[in-house]
């Protein structure tokens, strides 16, 4: 079993991740890192599953700026147990078709061995994004009528 994972070890990652100092996060990163990102692949061409550092390293320098530049990342809570950081952040960035200001938030969920970070899952509050990078709001949930003739949405 790993041991685990200073706090101040998690805070030095997101202090060179929000930087995006590529160099330093990968630092931080094992080489076989599995860093997943659950959102709509469709809009966020970035959202999916690299594996190895170099397809990590990849993803958060090169790809993510195709769809847009990071103005600022911040974590607003930071919890470690053990081999697991988890965080609640705020992304703020300039889209790079159409320079439009987004922000919404996403969770992390890391687990360290070894000081290194072996697997790393992001999950973004898709519908709020892709109303943000779409510039229009979403079409309302589809709704059905339950038995007793209440809306229920699906």
């Amino acid at each position: 079993m790993s041991s685990a994972v200073p706090r101040a070890l998690v805070e030095a990652f997101y202090e060179a991740y929000a930087a995006r100092d590529i160099d330093k996060v990968g630092e931080f990163l094992a080489d076989d890192v599995t860093w997943t990102i659950s959102g709509p692949v469709d809009l966020l061409r970035f959202c999916g599953t690299r594996h190895g550092k170099a397809a990590a390293l990849d993803m958060i320098g090169r790809q993510i700026s195709e769809v847009y530049q990071v103005l600022s990342f911040v974590p607003d809570a930071i919890l470690v147990d053990g081999e697991w950081a988890a965080t609640v952040n705020r992304l703020s960035a300039r889209l790079s078709a159409g320079g439009r200001t987004i922000s919404f938030r996403l969770a992390h969920f890391a687990r360290f061995h070894d000081g290194k970070i072996v697997e790393m899952r992001a999950i973004i509050d898709s519908y709020d994004a892709v109303e943000q990078v779409l510039g229009r709001q979403l079409a309302a949930p589809v709704a059905a009528r339950a038995g007793n003739g209440r809306m229920v949405a699906v």
